[in-house]
């Protein structure tokens, strides 16, 4: 596996979490980094590293030709508190962003984001359930357990469960330091039936985690640090995004391996920021273009996104199916998180989490 699959822009994106920080930043401070649209441009935001060359090389660059708009692709991360200050800028300067769906709702129902048009982007192109009124569906990826095997010999893990089972698989886990999926981690391994999880059992879950502590050798916050903590033999097993399952079978020599049962599904979402300087018209125009399956499947193979047009599947190789987070043999053993739950609660909950994993 190359550095296609090493998705640095993602290991930044869900940093969103810090949105409270940056909600206390000023406008002023925040343009700083901002890229500026001319007339027939349009600005998308990303989260740095490898997604600027994947977005442009995917959609970008074919939007050119098929539209004559120039997409600029702008890495200064698009968190919640930094669409909201363009916003409130009364000037933004950005007009399309990745945007976790949850953030992207609750700034539109506080009037920020532009509503989808559907007359535009075409929903039969997006999976069952992944589309919401101020974010489009455009990639996938999610939670899964890896595990290093040369430590159980012949078990495998089969769930969370087992993750929280130190008995049966000896050895230090490492869980994410942003809390998503991790509740719902700790609810299924103890004992909540996947189709019952929502709405979480927060207490549940923190007591869950607070009892495994002793067990929990780091709490990684980007890719890389997810990858070492394995492969230097600290943890037996860890909560990883998808996007680095292959790169750490292959740099393990494939000792450490991983399984998609209770893996948590993320999806990944455009949104078009309200009063955006490209028109709105031209920005829906270009989340429509991102639908085609050809193109997905540059970004599956330059970023390990799991693509959100169902009709790509058939064009990725058996050994690319194995890796995407949405093939359907994979997605049939998951749980996707609840995108209404998360926009409500995600940020109290997450301060009881980091409460007590700094305890």
């Amino acid at each position: 596996m190359t550095k296609s699959f090493e998705p640095n822009g993602l290991s930044r994106r869900r940093f969103t979490q810090m949105a409270a920080l940056l909600l206390t930043a000023s406008p002023i401070a925040l343009s700083a980094s901002w890229a500026r649209a001319a007339e027939g441009e349009l600005v998308f935001v990303n989260w740095g590293g490898d997604a600027g060359p994947a977005y442009d090389k995917a959609y970008g660059a074919p939007f050119k030709e098929e539209a004559g708009v120039t997409v600029k692709q702008d890495g200064s991360g698009p968190t919640e508190g930094a669409i909201a200050a363009q916003f409130e800028s009364g000037k933004p300067s950005w007009d399309l962003v990745d945007a976790d769906p949850f953030s992207a709702q609750a700034l539109g129902k506080k009037g920020m984001m532009e509503p989808i048009d559907y007359a535009v982007v075409d929903k039969s192109k997006m999976r069952d359930g992944f589309a919401w009124e101020y974010a489009a569906s455009t990639y996938f990826f999610s939670y899964i357990i890896a595990y290093d095997a040369s430590k159980f010999g012949d078990k495998v893990p089969t769930g969370m469960a087992d993750f929280f089972d130190v008995e049966k698989f000896p050895g230090k886990r490492s869980l994410y330091k942003w809390g998503a999926g991790m509740w719902e981690a700790a609810l299924m391994a103890d004992g909540v039936e996947p189709s019952k999880l929502y709405p979480l059992d927060l207490e549940r879950a923190h007591k869950k985690i607070a009892a495994f502590k002793d067990n929990i050798v780091s709490y990684w916050g980007g890719g890389a640090e997810s990858q070492s903590v394995l492969l230097n033999g600290e943890a037996s097993m860890a909560l990883i995004w998808s996007t680095r399952a292959g790169l750490i079978e292959k740099d393990s020599g494939g000792s450490i391996k991983f399984i998609w049962d209770q893996g948590l599904i993320s999806p990944g979402a455009m949104g078009v920021i309200k009063g955006n300087p490209g028109g709105k018209d031209a920005a829906m125009k270009f989340i429509a273009s991102a639908q085609d399956p050809k193109k997905q499947v540059i970004m599956f193979e330059m970023l390990g996104q799991g693509p959100a047009n169902p009709a790509t599947d058939a064009m990725l190789t058996p050994e690319q199916a194995m890796l995407n987070p949405v093939d359907p043999a994979n997605m049939a053993k998951q749980v996707a998180l609840d995108m209404a739950w998360y926009e409500t609660h995600y940020g109290p909950a997450l301060d009881e989490y980091t409460k007590i994993i700094s305890a």
